[in-house]
């Protein structure tokens, strides 16, 4: 498990560019005897059967990120990657998914190992792209239901900041909606000292900005969640030129639809409102992606809480409350409208929890302690599909 850990660690790859990955996965499949067949692109899927019974999914992420690692552990990862715009950057799994993929390999092989205690048949889902919402949809089109046995229940989990061999479960809503847009806003290019020649994206976009913040803080009742960000914004490539263009990207955060869709008008809205009082044509407004909301089945919440506590002790395992990050876990068991549980367990150790500087996810110092994080997710991830199978 270790060695399996450590080699995926230091060989990360971007967003469906994970092919040798897939390809690691596929021949320790192999070795264990379990059929598979590749689904949207680098996703693999391998299907364990053990006679008759019922169907379990569970789903395991395999992208990295673009981040340079920042750490002493020997199996750092060094990698370099390619963005889809030909940028060269540093690659990292900075957000854990090679321990998710670590531990539904593990509980495979115990599986294998010990199949005179269970039967039926469990879909081991190693999926891509799930940093960009790209890879759940890609299998989805590529008709993963259609090839694979259709599972009654689909499982997942996901390593956070935390104390390691803890895991925290929410039922319901457990992860946010989220949706980015990129926004290119048009003016009239000038020298800067002729600015009455011109139409400025970047005071236009400069109140846009500003105005966006008032969308949660003056439109939505304060007891409802929401999170407008704006992470990007380029301009201009001389001090003394009003530029043609401006662009920026946003990221929203919802965990309600009609929140969701009154954020996404009013910052439609906003956008053409503040382009028509500046005198410039129609903004462009283009979706990058939107992941579906992360939702726990209460009844499946329950069942799957007091089987973990079994299996790890009742002192570790904590009801949570929902979380603003976001999963494209959904699409899988949304496009069958089959119930779902997804989970998270931590992968620090006390020292660390304590010392109030504990990496979070896309950190570049985000490693987590192998031990007992790997043991803790493998279990996890054992005891719930045995929990649904025949004996």
């Amino acid at each position: 498990m270790l060695e399996f850990y450590r080699h995926l660690h230091a060989n990360p790859e971007l967003s469906m560019q994970e092919h040798r990955t897939a390809e690691f996965i596929e021949a320790h499949l192999d070795t264990l005897g379990i059929e598979h067949f590749r689904c949207g692109g680098t996703g693999v899927v391998g299907v364990l059967r053990n006679g008759e019974g019922p169907v379990v999914g569970f789903r395991a992420d395999t992208d990295g990120l673009p981040i340079e690692e920042d750490s002493d552990v020997d199996y750092r990862s060094t990698a370099r990657g390619t963005l889809e715009d030909g940028t060269e950057v540093p690659v990292m799994h900075g957000c854990g998914h090679d321990t998710h993929v670590t531990a539904l390999i593990t509980a495979a092989e115990v599986l294998v190992a010990d199949r005179d205690s269970w039967s039926g048949t469990v879909v081991l889902i190693f999926q891509p792209g799930e940093e960009t919402a790209a890879g759940a949809a890609a299998m989805v089109k590529d008709g993963i239901w259609d090839r694979a046995p259709r599972p009654e229940v689909v499982y997942g989990q996901h390593v956070m900041p935390g104390l390691a061999g803890t895991v925290a479960i929410v039922p319901g809503t457990a992860m946010a909606y989220a949706d980015s847009l990129k926004v290119t806003l048009y003016g009239e290019q000038s020298h800067g000292s002729q600015p009455q020649d011109s139409i400025d994206p970047i005071v236009q976009g400069a109140h846009i900005v500003t105005r966006l913040q008032a969308i949660v803080a003056r439109e939505l009742d304060p007891r409802r969640a929401a999170v407008v960000t704006v992470g990007t914004f380029h301009a201009g490539l001389k001090e003394n030129i009003i530029p043609a263009t401006a662009e920026f990207t946003l990221n929203i955060r919802t965990m309600d639809d009609d929140v969701r869709e009154h954020v996404l008008a009013a910052v439609r809205r906003i956008i053409t409102a503040e382009a028509a009082a500046s005198g410039a044509p129609e903004p462009r407004i283009e979706q990058l992606y939107r992941f579906p909301r992360n939702f726990n089945d209460p009844a499946e919440t329950e069942a799957v809480t007091e089987v973990l506590r079994g299996a790890l002790g009742v002192d570790r395992v904590r009801a949570a409350e929902p979380m603003m990050g976001s999963e494209d876990f959904g699409t899988l068991p949304g496009a069958l409208g089959v119930p779902s549980v997804f989970w998270f367990y931590g992968g620090f150790d006390q020292e660390t929890v304590d010392s109030g500087t504990m990496p979070v996810n896309h950190s570049p110092r985000f490693v987590p302690v192998p031990e007992p994080t790997l043991w803790t997710a493998a279990t996890a991830a054992l005891a719930a599909i045995r929990s649904r199978l025949g004996s």
